[in-house]
C-alpha cells in the first residue's frame, strides 16, 4: 500500500520523501521486516526515534516521526504531531478499516472489566453469534483462544486482530478497554456499538496522578460510541450520565435504573436476583459469587440489550458460565476449608471480596495479599486497614514487587493493618504465605488470596518467575 494512502483522513501528516508501497508496519524493532514502515513512538523508559537508524538497518524503508531523525540512508519520512494517533489510523488504513465491519461493545471501569466481558461473550455465543474477545486473560477468536499480553493491545495489533476477525467472519466482539490504552489512543478511530462504565475507585494514580484525570481518560471511550451503560449506583458513573451525550442505559441495585436488581440472594454456589425493566421481572441466577458480580451481570444484561439480543439468549448465557479464571476462583480442601483466588489489587476490590467471603464464612476469614511494585502507593495503607477491618487474620506478603524491595512495599501497608486490631504475620515470599495460611487452616475457614488471580508469573526486579497460584495451591494441598 502506498504511504499516501496510509495516511487517508490525517489532515496533519506530510510525506518527505518518495510516496512507496509499504509491505507492512512496525512499532518494535524486534518485528520489523524488509519493506516495512516503522512508527517511532514515546514510551515510558525510551523514545522510538533514538531507534529510527536501527529500524532502517533492519530493513524499514519509511519512518514515521513526530520529530526530525538523522539516518544514513535517504529514506522516506512521514511528519506527525502524534504518532501515537497516527499508527491508530494508519493500521487501520492499511487492514482495510476492518473494525467499521464488526460490532463492538467496550468495557471501561477500575473493576468488573474481565468478568462482564467473559459474561457477554456467553450471552453472544448463546445468541449464535460468532463472537471474539479481547481482555486481561485470553483473546479468543470463535473457537481459537490465546494468553493476552496486555489488556488492551497496541492499536497496530489490535487493528490486526479486527482483521483475523473480519477474516474469520466474526461480527462481534467484546473488549476489555484500561484507561491507559484510552490515554495512549490504543482504540483511537475504533467504532463502538456499546461502551460500558462499571465504577471509578482508587487505582494507577502512579499513570494518571488524580482521580479527576482517571475518570477523564475512562471517558474518552464515548467519544465514538453509540450506546453508553452505565453504573448508576456509582458516583463518577452519576457524572457520566449528565455529561455524556451518547444514547443512555443505566443499571444500579440502589439508585433507579433501567436495569435494576432486587430481591438478591447470594450462597456458596452463586448468585440469584429478579431483573427488574420495562416493567418486567425476569428471575437470574449466575455461578459467581458476590454482589460485585450482580452488577457485571447488569452491566452485561443492559450492553447485550442495546445489541438487541432476546432477553431468553441474555438469561441462558449468564447460567451457562461457570466461572472466570482468577475471579473468585474457589478450590475446596478435603479438610472442609475454602481458598478463593481473586485479582483483587485495589481498596474497593479488596472491601468486595473480603464482604463476599464473609457471608459464608463459618469459622476464620483469612486474607493473603501484597501491593505490586513502582505502582500506586497511596492505595497500600489503604488497603492494608481494609485487609484488617474485615479479615480475622492477615498474611502481609509480595505482589509483584518490580523494582521496589517488598520489605519496603509491606512496611507500607503495615501502615494500614496497624490501625485495626487485626491478628497478622508477615511472610514476604508469596509461596511461603500461602504455605502458611493453608499449614494453619481449620474447617470451615475461608482464605482468600488476593492479587495476582490469573497471572502465571511474579515479576521480582526486572525477571519475571512462574508463578501460578492454582498449580502451588494445589501442590500444597495434595502434601497435607
Amino acid at each position: 500500500m502506498l504511504i499516501s494512502q496510509l495516511i487517508n483522513g490525517m489532515k496533519d501528516a506530510y510525506i518527505e520523501g518518495e510516496d512507496i508501497n509499504i509491505n507492512g508496519l512496525a512499532y518494535n524493532t524486534k518485528e520489523i521486516k524488509k519493506g516495512d514502515l516503522f512508527f517511532c513512538i514515546q514510551g515510558f523508559k525510551t523514545d522510538g526515534h533514538l531507534f529510527a537508524e536501527k529500524a532502517v538497518e533492519l530493513g524499514a524503508a519509511a519512518l514515521v516521526v513526530s520529530s526530525d531523525v538523522e539516518v544514513n540512508k535517504n529514506i522516506t519520512k512521514v511528519f506527525v504531531k502524534d504518532t501515537r494517533e497516527a499508527m491508530a489510523v494508519m493500521a487501520s488504513n492499511f487492514y482495510g478499516n476492518p473494525s467499521d465491519k464488526i460490532n463492538t461493545i467496550g468495557i471501561t471501569g477500575t473493576s468488573g472489566k474481565t468478568t462482564s466481558s467473559f459474561m457477554i461473550n456467553s450471552i453472544l455465543k448463546e445468541a449464535n453469534k460468532k463472537t471474539a474477545l479481547l481482555g486481561t486473560i485470553y483473546n479468543i477468536f470463535d473457537q481459537d483462544i490465546e494468553e493476552a499480553k496486555r489488556t488492551t493491545p497496541e492499536s497496530l495489533d489490535l487493528q490486526g486482530m479486527f482483521k483475523k476477525m473480519t477474516d474469520q467472519s466474526i461480527n462481534s466482539c467484546v473488549m476489555e478497554i484500561s484507561s491507559h490504552s484510552l490515554e495512549l489512543k490504543r482504540v483511537y478511530g475504533v467504532k463502538f456499538k456499546v461502551g460500558v462504565f462499571t465504577n471509578l475507585t482508587q487505582d494507577h494514580l502512579d499513570f494518571h496522578k488524580t482521580m479527576e484525570n482517571y475518570f477523564h481518560a475512562k471517558m474518552k471511550l464515548f467519544d465514538n460510541a453509540e450506546y453508553a451503560v452505565i453504573n448508576a449506583d456509582d458516583e463518577y458513573g452519576q457524572r457520566a450520565v449528565k455529561t455524556l451525550g451518547n444514547k443512555i442505559i443505566t443499571y444500579g441495585i440502589n439508585n433507579k435504573a433501567d436495569f435494576e436488581a432486587k430481591n438478591i440472594r447470594i450462597d456458596e454456589r452463586g448468585s440469584y436476583f429478579d431483573l427488574l425493566y420495562k416493567d418486567k421481572v425476569v428471575p437470574i441466577e449466575i455461578n459467581l459469587i458476590g454482589k460485585f458480580n450482580i452488577y457485571n451481570a447488569l452491566c452485561s444484561i443492559a450492553a447485550c440489550s442495546a445489541f438487541g439480543i432476546p432477553m431468553d439468549d441474555i438469561v441462558n448465557g449468564l447460567k451457562k458460565l461457570k466461572n472466570v479464571i482468577g475471579r473468585s476462583e474457589k478450590i475446596i480442601s478435603s479438610s472442609g476449608f475454602t481458598i478463593l483466588i481473586d485479582f483483587a489489587h485495589t481498596p474497593n476490590e479488596i472491601k468486595n471480596i473480603l464482604k463476599t467471603a464473609r457471608e459464608y464464612t463459618k469459622n476464620k476469614l483469612v486474607i493473603v495479599f501484597g501491593c505490586g511494585g513502582d505502582r500506586d502507593k497511596a492505595k497500600r495503607p489503604i488497603m492494608g486497614k481494609i485487609a484488617g477491618e474485615l479479615s480475622d487474620f492477615c498474611v502481609v506478603t509480595s505482589d509483584n514487587p518490580r523494582s521496589e524491595q517488598p520489605e519496603a512495599i509491606i512496611d507500607d501497608i503495615l501502615v494500614g493493618v496497624k490501625q485495626t486490631n487485626v491478628s497478622y504475620v508477615v511472610i514476604p515470599d508469596r509461596k511461603s504465605a500461602i504455605k502458611y495460611a493453608i499449614d494453619n487452616a481449620k474447617s470451615g475457614d475461608v482464605i482468600v488470596l488476593a492479587g495476582k488471580g490469573h497471572e502465571k508469573y511474579q515479576i521480582l526486579n526486572d525477571k519475571t518467575i512462574p508463578f501460578d497460584e492454582r498449580e502451588i495451591v494445589e501442590e500444597i494441598l495434595r502434601r497435607e
